[in-house]
């Protein structure tokens, strides 16, 4: 029986895992590396600077400013680095300082009957642990509004169901967004040569982040709008240095802060890039869509002034981003996922100090603790709070169950690790 597995191979999967390295701890970790940012367009750049987008080490020496000397590129201030640079970025951390990487997807964890969890592989073999970290990521959480739903994917897509957007040449798109996502999106397939491209937003104005100032500027300056890991801002650096601290507010208020803190915003070198789209309706929602005759989508459209138009195209992309409920993380079995304390009316999961869920030895990491910590869980720069915090609740809850002689910190692997999934 391992001491801890972790589901999800991403920035807080890989971090979690490099610090239960770090304290000897019998782990497996399974996921495919840098899955989603190795699926992203390469036309993506990073929105995050390149300072705050660490995984995390015990150490600190495996940072995105040592991969990138290895490269003989410089990791500067100010200067977006692609999408692919960071993916592969994760993939060298990984080499360095994760053991055990298994890169089959889990389907299942579930209560084990002699204690600890059972986590099913998608190949049907089951090892048992004592712990386990979930750190699926985003895309289990995707958000695609109602009116979409049910049509079909040859039609309706996710932001995060493409790579390359070479596809939609000659076509008309529409996206659907105002944050990051669905502006840059947009701006790749007009570079793309796609034939009509129009952004529908809710929102009633594009916001976009101004350009970073000096990381030298002087004292005055610094004290007035300090960097931090999600941007300049007091109020940025507090969502940045004390989760802890956004943990403890009331319920109904981190509901509310999580909802509107750090809102759709593009990246100021994008938007330059985003000129090229010239069809912009702010302001607007979809209120019904249907597929035409001749296999367009049609979206009856609301205004701000409640007058309505139809709009017809020929593919939707939702950019509508994630909301981390516990309904749609399938891999946790029903038995396990619905005795789950939640908080909010979304139905995220309630996290305890050390990123424990209500139930004993479930460990959770990323997008669903963000109800409870606070939006920088939404970012790569949550990894380096999570992991370290994370891996010190493991070891608690190990060194609870020797105590009750329910398993041993660190102790070696036997041969009863696994069990096999019987055959259905």
């Amino acid at each position: 029986m391992y001491d801890l597995v972790i589901v999800g191979a991403g920035p807080y999967g890989l971090s979690v895992a490099a610090h239960a390295a770090a304290h000897g701890l019998d782990l497996r970790i399974f996921g495919r590396t840098m899955e989603s940012w190795h699926a992203m367009p390469s036309g993506m750049f990073l929105k995050s600077e390149p300072w705050a987008s660490h995984l995390s080490d015990p150490e600190g020496v495996y940072g995105l400013d040592a991969y990138a000397a290895t490269r003989g590129v410089r990791a500067e201030h100010g200067v977006p680095l692609p999408v692919g640079f960071f993916a592969a970025y994760g993939d060298w951390f990984a080499r360095q300082a994760v053991p055990a990487l298994d890169e089959r997807l889990v389907t299942t964890v579930a209560p084990d009957a002699g204690g600890g969890y059972a986590v099913t592989a998608e190949d049907g073999e089951t090892v048992r642990a004592r712990t386990v970290a979930l750190a699926v990521g985003v895309l289990p959480f995707m958000e695609i509004p109602e009116p979409l739903r049910g049509l079909p994917r040859r039609h309706v897509t996710h932001s995060s169901h493409h790579g390359e957007l070479d596809g939609f040449t000659g076509r008309d798109v529409t996206v659907i967004g105002a944050g990051q996502a669905a502006l840059e999106t947009a701006a790749i397939l007009v570079e793309q040569g796609a034939a009509s491209v129009r952004i529908l937003a809710r929102s009633d104005r594009l916001n976009w982040n101004t350009v970073p100032p000096a990381l030298d500027r002087g004292p005055w300056r610094s004290l007035r709008a300090p960097h931090t890991g999600l941007g300049c801002g007091w109020q940025n650096k507090l969502y940045a240095d004390t989760p802890g601290i956004f943990r403890r507010l009331p319920a109904a208020t981190r509901e509310r802060l999580f909802g509107s803190a750090l809102g759709p915003a593009g990246a100021w070198w994008l938007r330059e890039r985003f000129a090229g789209v010239k069809d912009v309706r702010l302001g607007q929602h979809v209120t019904r869509a249907t597929v035409t005759a001749d296999e367009r989508v049609r979206l009856d459209v609301s205004g701000p002034d409640g007058t309505a138009e139809v709009v017809e195209t020929d593919h939707v992309i939702a950019a509508t981003g994630f909301v981390p409920s516990l309904d749609r993380a399938d891999v946790l079995a029903p038995e396990l996922r619905d005795g789950l304390r939640r908080v909010g009316a979304g139905g995220a999961p309630e996290v305890g100090a050390l990123f424990e869920s209500s139930r004993p030895g479930l460990f959770l990491a990323g997008l669903l603790t963000a109800p409870s910590y606070g939006p920088s869980m939404r970012f790569v720069f949550g990894a380096d709070y999570t992991a370290g915090r994370l891996v010190k609740g493991v070891r608690q809850r190990l060194r609870a169950g020797a105590g009750r002689g329910d398993g041993v910190l660190g102790r070696p692997r036997t041969g009863e690790e696994r069990v096999t999934a019987p055959a259905s």
